[in-house]
């Protein structure tokens, strides 16, 4: 899905997880952790256009968390992505 959608952005290892960056700053990265799979959005601007959406999920400053498969919002990953794709913004 970040392949898909994140056009234009290299994917690299950063700080031991995968992540996509753009001119050199990472925007998205993930991490399998030992409870939970985290998803980790690195653009506040983003996060604040999309807080409604957040509420009810397991998140922290810049992450999301997600403990089972099953869980996993994709239809928020995707739409993430593509906000953080088509827009410019600066990363935490």
């Amino acid at each position: 899905m970040c392949r898909a959608e994140l056009s234009g952005f290299d994917e690299v290892m950063n700080h031991g997880m995968p992540a996509y960056q753009r001119d050199g700053v990472a925007e998205i990265a993930f991490a399998s952790q030992k409870q939970y799979i985290s998803f980790h959005l690195l653009r506040s601007d983003v996060r604040a256009a999309f807080a409604e959406r957040l509420t009810g999920h397991d998140a922290g400053k810049g992450c999301l968390r997600f403990r089972k498969v099953e869980s996993i919002d994709f239809d928020l990953l995707r739409d993430l992505l593509e906000e953080t794709a088509t827009t410019r913004g600066e990363a935490c």
